[in-house]
């Protein structure tokens, strides 16, 4: 397999932008119409997931072994869609389709051998995975909204109860659909530790053209049920290389798996200093300080700083959340969650102040980690 060629043939597609997933879909429906009632109404971001997930695959692909964990989880996690083994042919068929298309004389019998055989590869990972989780757990589990509040405009905390034992770790995230939304899953973090009577809460903020989280905040009820998918991510959880105090800086409703890190170390027994930095754009948007200060107030190795950017009358802290934190910096690992944007900002900060880079702790924004919050 010549991975160079392969490499090169991508650059040379993507150049052409959204026309190559919208002609790789209008190929794959139209030569698999009853595919098409798994995908959402509304194509604009599965269309973004495609030319990302292939990106990156086809970028690495002389180093497999570094995109295995991507694919086995890209695997697990397409089961929530109905996605079986029978359905990899046909997507394959398309995207060599969608390749002949763009690539013109480029496209050669070598060419289609090489992609045939790197897509193949692709498919057997992400089958095997979805094969072995099949075994010990279901493609989603069901969730009983069991409160909703609304704590300012546009944010609400929602608690459900899942109606089997959930695995999961403080710090992962899960993709949640809603019936109201059918076909379209965005990934949450939970805002607290495992508990015994199986609930989780998540903190939803309505943004601009989700329809997701738009639908979770205004018209969310009690009673009804949402679908889970397994919990995922690593980054953000307390592994056992990191030892210490902590310094957590969370903007917006980045703050849910910093309130699961604080839940896991009070139960766990304090061995550590946590100081918790809030940053937000007012003061209302502090929409959970009233429980975190009650937790502060609880447990003296727990201090938390909300810090606010645009509101001349708070009287505490202003600026941004980075600032304030390096302030109290003394070596310590830090967290970090927000914002694409907060994250990226926050990231360069703390590396401009001389935070080594494996001292900080954040989520990376990827294809399949698509977030409305």
């Amino acid at each position: 397999m010549d991975t160079q060629a392969l490499k090169d043939s991508w650059h040379l597609v993507a150049r052409s932008g959204d026309q190559v997933p919208l002609y790789f879909y209008s190929v794959l429906f139209l030569m698999n119409p009853d595919v098409r009632d798994m995908f959402p109404v509304s194509m604009a971001r599965q269309r973004d997931k495609l030319v990302t997930a292939l990106g990156q695959v086809v970028s690495n692909v002389d180093r497999v072994e570094e995109v295995v964990p991507f694919l086995q989880q890209l695997g697990r996690d397409h089961r929530k869609f109905g996605v079986t083994a029978t359905h990899y042919p046909a997507v394959g068929q398309a995207l060599l389709s969608t390749l002949e298309h763009f690539l013109g004389d480029r496209w050669t019998p070598q060419l289609a051998h090489d992609w045939t055989q790197a897509y193949n590869l692709v498919a057997q990972v992400m089958v095997d995975a979805a094969n072995d989780a099949s075994k010990v757990s279901p493609p989603w589990w069901e969730a009983e909204i069991v409160s909703h509040e609304m704590r300012t405009l546009g944010i609400a905390v929602i608690r459900a109860r899942l109606n089997y034992q959930y695995p999961f770790r403080p710090g992962q995230s899960a993709s949640i659909s809603y019936a109201v939304r059918p076909r379209i899953w965005r990934f949450y973090s939970f805002a607290n530790a495992p508990r015994q009577d199986n609930t989780i809460d998540l903190h939803v903020r309505m943004v601009d053209g989700g329809v997701l989280s738009s639908a979770l905040v205004m018209g969310a009820r009690r009673g009804e049920m949402l679908r889970v998918g397994a919990a995922i991510g690593e980054r953000l959880t307390l592994s056992p290389d990191v030892q210490g105090d902590l310094l957590m800086i969370a903007g917006g409703t980045g703050l849910a798996p910093m309130k699961a890190l604080v839940e896991q170390i009070a139960y766990e027994g304090p061995t550590r200093r946590v100081d918790l930095v809030i940053g937000a754009r007012t003061s209302r948007e502090l929409y959970d300080y009233e429980s975190l200060a009650k937790m502060a107030a609880e447990h003296p190795w727990l201090n938390v700083v909300p810090v606010v950017s645009h509101d001349p009358f708070f009287r505490g802290a202003r600026g941004y959340a980075v600032d304030v934190a390096l302030q109290g910096w003394r070596g310590q690992h830090v967290f970090v969650c927000g914002s694409e944007e907060m994250v990226q900002a926050t990231v360069g900060r703390l590396l401009d102040a001389g935070v080594p880079t494996e001292q900080i702790h954040f989520d990376e924004f990827t294809s399949d980690r698509g977030r409305e919050s």
